[in-house]
């Protein structure tokens, strides 16, 4: 059977949780035997790979600009598609899933993945919004499949559309790879076990400026803010999010991927993420994987995973998350360990397989 995937800005190394998603899942089913080409932006990719672990890549020309661009990508894979003959179109996310009913029309069979509603972003504007909207009513409605990330997503569907048949297949989690990487906690100045740790994208609703704002007013001791990430596009909020990081002695590591991230996972007192919209954040399975103890908002996403009481916080809340914080840099340093049975990728790519052979 021939996949092609569209939605994502490709694959590998390309900072986002849909980018993540897909880099971990679709090598899985090649290895199934499943034809898969990934649809990939160019102004993305930084590489010459025509494949990636058996997955085929193919690079189309796309605006970099984050009003259309993944709409005009999703148009050119959806054509791309038909030229390769593609039995199913995997489009991940609300908004390239407004064309849902082009590859409809092209007579390929679709599935959509459901990764959160972008339209409660706060980097959105009302149009943006309204295309937003319409786009997960058309991949919801026309869509030959749909796969969510999340019960509170399933419920969502259900609610809004009626569509009660939709596939919970939930984000997976790789094996942690623990590693010590001393050369670059020398570079970055920090010590192992003694930084909080955040890991996101520079994004409004990530709320990353509540979280300096509430490390800056605890006891610290010696103990640092790491923020690994960066933003996709360069704006207002993240020059304004660096500048204050940088006037509170924050360490900013950029997009960071292999030994680098394992290492700050491996050894961070504990992971924050403070956000207003999550789908089911990859970053925070992640650090759960490398047995950190976690805060994080109490968003529906969030409150799904089961976390105990204690590592949640409400949203917004500066003060009950710097309380959660000083907590934490008053404790000494230890692991948590958490069931991630079924965050496993085997068994979601094992998911996704059977979703396709029913198409078949």
């Amino acid at each position: 059977m021939k996949i092609v995937v569209t939605g994502t800005r490709g694959i590998p190394n390309i900072m986002g949780g849909v980018e993540t998603h897909c880099e971990e899942l679709f090598p899985r089913l090649v290895e199934q035997g499943f034809d898969v080409t990934v649809v990939r932006r160019k102004s993305y990719v930084h590489d010459s790979l025509t494949t990636y672990k058996g997955v085929k890549l193919l690079d189309v020309e796309t605006p970099k600009k984050k009003s259309f661009e993944a709409i005009v990508h999703t148009f050119r894979a959806i054509l791309k598609a038909k030229q390769l003959h593609a039995d199913v179109v995997h489009i991940h996310a609300i908004g390239p899933a407004l064309l849902v009913p082009m590859a409809r029309l092209l007579g390929m069979k679709v599935v959509f993945t459901h990764h959160g509603p972008d339209y409660d972003r706060d980097k959105w504007g009302t149009a943006a919004k309204t295309m937003l909207k319409l786009g997960e009513r058309m991949g919801t409605m026309f869509a030959n499949e749909v796969i969510v990330i999340s019960e509170v997503i399933n419920q969502l569907l259900i609610k809004k559309y009626g569509r009660q048949d939709c596939h919970l297949i939930y984000n997976g989690v790789p094996e942690p790879e623990f590693c010590d990487f001393p050369e670059y906690f020398e570079e970055l100045g920090i010590e192992g076990g003694n930084y909080v740790l955040g890991m996101c994208r520079f994004v409004p609703e990530k709320n990353l400026h509540h979280l300096i704002e509430a490390f800056s007013t605890i006891d610290a001791k010696e103990c640092k803010l790491v923020l690994a990430g960066d933003t996709d596009f360069e704006d207002d909020y993240s020059r304004r999010l660096k500048q204050m990081a940088r006037e509170h002695g924050v360490v900013l590591t950029g997009f960071v991927k292999g030994r680098k991230l394992h290492s700050l996972l491996s050894h961070a007192r504990c992971f924050v993420l403070p956000s207003s919209h999550e789908g089911l954040p990859i970053a925070l399975l992640e650090a759960m994987s490398y047995h950190r103890p976690v805060v994080v908002s109490a968003i529906p996403a969030n409150l799904e995973v089961g976390l105990d009481k204690e590592s949640y916080f409400q949203v917004g809340d500066v003060d009950a998350l710097a309380g959660k914080l000083q907590r934490m840099v008053d404790m000494p340093y230890r692991e948590m360990h958490y069931d991630m049975s079924k965050y496993n990728w085997d068994t979601i790519a094992d998911q996704v397989g059977a979703v396709y052979d029913s198409l078949a």
